[in-house]
């Protein structure tokens, strides 16, 4: 999922701080006036995505927001399509300073609650409840992610398991390297690539939130199980400086150990990781389904046809289950305080336009999983996403750590894992964590 870079505790403090001093509301939130032709004046309404590059899914949405505006001449869209990092980065900034676009791609769970706990989102349960057939086909527990104090802000648009590895079986077959069950043959594989050239696992951990979302979070549920981490993040009965997770930290420096990634990996972002494995220069990379998008679209050909999918190993002697991924429900669209009047009435009709039925079709139709119950037709889709489709069918998501933990711990495991695989220390990085996320609790 690609996931959110959380707002720091200094910035979540001006955002309550500024967004409870918010104003009344503007001339431009109130009804539409109405021209002397009997017609509606425009409504003006910012979205602000993250639909901007040349993947499938990129494609459907700016599609559909195409179709939308030709569709409602009243409705005057400001539309603005940044990369991931780039509108998360944007949404921190405005957030500080009460200045949200009308409508905005976020996420569940922590970001959900701090801009709630900022008094920056309205809820939609009036919407919702007004579409019975839509609220009601949503996958069990979807909607969790957006709810706070029973009050619901948004709905999924996909579905965001975040650790897969994705690999190219003709270079497993030309090294005779199996594909890897167990955490040993992980170790021989990339030994064996290694020896032959072969980067065994592109990584773009240029955004820290990388490594913690598609890889660490999944190892670390195979080595201390769900509750343990669900009991530290509320600091409950376990601690981050507790045996288990510190086997995990070095469960995954173990891997910078061996050179599993290329040099520099700290320096690129997961497109320049992908175009290395699409290059036919890495063996495998680890991320989450919604890469599939990508891979499917821009893949070369020879490339693509060799490309399948599958899960990390489980780790020797761990608490966790072998068959999961990490993740969470996916993004949603957030609707701004404050929205009134006709403008709100466009936002939700948008909100409607892109997560209702017909934008969950058309994101599964872009090989993008969803959180909302439609089968997928195999005729129609391309192989590889069929392929990780039925992997879902039997793995069990887990939680991510940027999803349960405060902003301010987020911060520290991000950068932690970034230093622990250039070979800092597990038991310093556990520590600060600990620390922190007991601190932010007031633990």
């Amino acid at each position: 999922m690609k996931k959110f870079t959380q707002i720091s505790a200094v910035l979540l403090a001006s955002t309550v701080l500024l967004a409870g001093c918010g104003g009344g509301e503007k001339a431009a939130d109130k009804p539409a006036a109405t021209a002397a032709n009997g017609s509606k004046e425009k409504v003006k309404l910012s979205i602000w995505h993250n639909w901007s590059g040349q993947d499938a899914k990129a494609l459907a949405m700016r599609k559909i927001l195409d179709d939308f505006k030709a569709q409602n001449a009243d409705i005057e869209l400001e539309i603005e399509g940044l990369p991931t990092d780039g509108l998360k980065t944007r949404l921190k900034t405005v957030a500080a300073a009460n200045e949200m676009p009308d409508l905005f791609v976020m996420w569940p769970d922590a970001m959900t609650k701090e801009f709630v706990s900022g008094n920056l989102l309205q809820p939609i349960n009036e919407f919702l409840d007004s579409k019975p057939e839509w609220k009601g086909n949503f996958i069990p527990n979807a909607l969790d992610g957006y709810t706070v104090d029973g009050k619901i802000y948004s709905v999924p648009m996909n579905l965001s398991p975040t650790s897969f590895i994705y690999y190219n079986k003709a270079l497993f077959d030309q090294y005779h390297v199996q594909v890897p069950k167990t955490w040993d043959e992980l170790n021989a594989a990339i030994k064996t690539f290694n020896d032959n050239k072969i980067i065994p696992i592109a990584l773009g951990n240029k955004a820290n939130w990388a490594v913690q979302s598609t890889i660490f979070s999944a190892i670390a549920d195979r080595t201390t199980g769900s509750d343990w981490f669900l009991k530290a993040a509320k600091q409950d009965g376990a601690k981050f400086t507790d045996p288990e997770f510190i086997q995990s930290l070095k469960t995954l420096k173990s891997l910078g150990d061996a050179k599993a990634f290329q040099d520099g990996f700290n320096s690129i972002d997961q497109n320049q990781m992908r175009q290395l494995y699409f290059q036919g220069k890495a063996a495998m990379f680890i991320d989450g389904g919604w890469a599939m998008a990508d891979v499917v679209q821009n893949t070369p050909k020879d490339v693509l046809a060799n490309t399948h999918v599958t899960l990390l190993p489980p780790v020797a002697g761990g608490k966790g289950e072998a068959q999961s991924t990490s993740g969470v429900v996916g993004t949603g669209l957030g609707v701004s305080k404050k929205l009134t009047g006709a403008k709100k009435e466009a936002a939700l009709k948008l909100l409607y336009a892109l997560s209702g039925p017909e934008g969950q079709q058309a994101t599964l139709n872009s090989s993008t999983l969803v959180s909302y119950k439609i089968d997928l037709d195999p005729s129609k889709a391309h192989p590889l996403f069929v392929e990780l489709n039925e992997l879902m069918k039997k793995t069990k998501i887990t939680p991510v750590y940027d999803a349960k933990l405060s902003s301010a711990a987020v911060e520290v495991i991000n950068n932690g894992l970034q230093e622990l695989l250039m070979g800092g220390n597990p038991e310093a990085i556990a520590k600060k964590l600990q620390d922190t996320q007991a601190a932010a609790l007031g633990k």
